[in-house]
């Protein structure tokens, strides 16, 4: 027997959360019929909503007994809530996927063929277009793509999704990686094995809106450029030397041409800048060491399915 764990982050899900378990059970139901030896489990993972999603949760949790969640104990952010599901998850194989049906559970059947034999340890989609998304958000993603291609050792391929199929040795390799601040789509990579990419479309949300903004999603591209490369120090380096050396030859066309108090102060503003630009990329680094250090726990559980039920036994009897 084979058990697939499909773990699913959610925050303020509720308009979707229906027409995912509808699609979702149906390819259960299909899978089964091929491959009689596997069975599933759900484990939602409710990253501090505010909407009715932890109510829904509840209720499927109550009247099936493949669906398992876990109730942070305010948002922790997506990638808290993937590390939840991975380390939660009790399943020979485990399914990372989002709520909204962007990662069309039709793939699942696919996925599982290609990890079954051994040949591969993970089965991933990778996004051909980004039909659907601004021209400007487009562009600043394949922008990132690249520049971390350039500056990392750590590949990440261009449209790649969280959207994954893996073994549980795939899993238990990135449950090791216990950083604070994760960034999952390098982590994935820089675990190594055997990964498929499917090429597909983007598709649209099936319901509610994405609470990614662009501000959010320039944030999570500069955790994962500091998270697994050391670059932008050496442009800090390079950078502060540069401005040394532009200084230098600035004082000297100031004093030859007797220069102004104007020219004067635009070269310290010039030198300024350089300079705290460089002490912020410095000061990132050392943030980022400092909240390692700390050892704070990546989320809370305020409740899960085991919780309620103790909670509402007289109720259920």
């Amino acid at each position: 027997m084979k058990l697939i764990s499909i773990v699913v982050p959610c925050y303020n899900e509720e308009e979707v959360l229906p027409l995912f378990y509808e699609e979702i059970q149906k390819i259960m139901k299909q899978m089964r019929e091929e491959h009689s030896e596997l069975h599933f489990e759900l484990l939602f993972i409710d990253d501090g909503s505010k909407d009715k999603t932890l109510k829904i949760l509840r209720e499927m949790a109550l009247k099936d007994e493949r669906v398992r969640y876990i109730s942070f104990s305010r948002n922790f952010g997506k990638e808290s809530g993937m590390f939840a599901g991975l380390e939660n998850s009790r399943g020979d194989y485990v399914v990372v996927m989002d709520a909204d049906l962007q990662h069309p559970p039709a793939f699942l059947p696919k996925m599982y063929n290609y990890v079954k034999d051994g040949e591969y340890d993970c089965a991933t989609t990778r996004r051909v277009s980004r039909a659907g998304e601004s021209k400007i958000r487009s562009a600043f993603a394949r922008l990132f793509y690249k520049i971390m291609n350039k500056i990392s050792q750590t590949e990440i391929v261009d449209g790649a999704q969280d959207f994954r199929f893996m073994t549980r040795q795939m899993v238990d390799a990135i449950l090791k990686m216990q950083e604070y601040h994760r960034f999952s789509k390098g982590i994935f990579s820089w675990v190594g094995f055997k990964t498929r990419y499917i090429e597909y479309e983007n598709v649209e949300r099936a319901a509610g809106a994405t609470s990614w903004s662009f501000w959010g999603l320039f944030r999570y591209s500069l955790e994962g450029i500091i998270a697994f490369s050391t670059a932008p120090l050496m442009i800090a380096c390079i950078t502060g030397m540069i401005s040394v050396i532009v200084g230098i030859i600035l004082l000297i066309v100031f004093l030859i041409q007797k220069a102004t108090t104007i020219g004067i102060l635009s070269a310290v503003f010039f030198l300024s800048g350089l300079q705290m630009f460089c002490t912020g990329i410095s000061g990132q680094y050392l943030a980022k060491a400092y909240m390692e250090v700390k050892h704070r726990p990546i989320y809370l559980m305020r409740e899960n399915e085991e919780i309620y039920r103790s909670r509402h036994e007289e109720d259920f009897s």
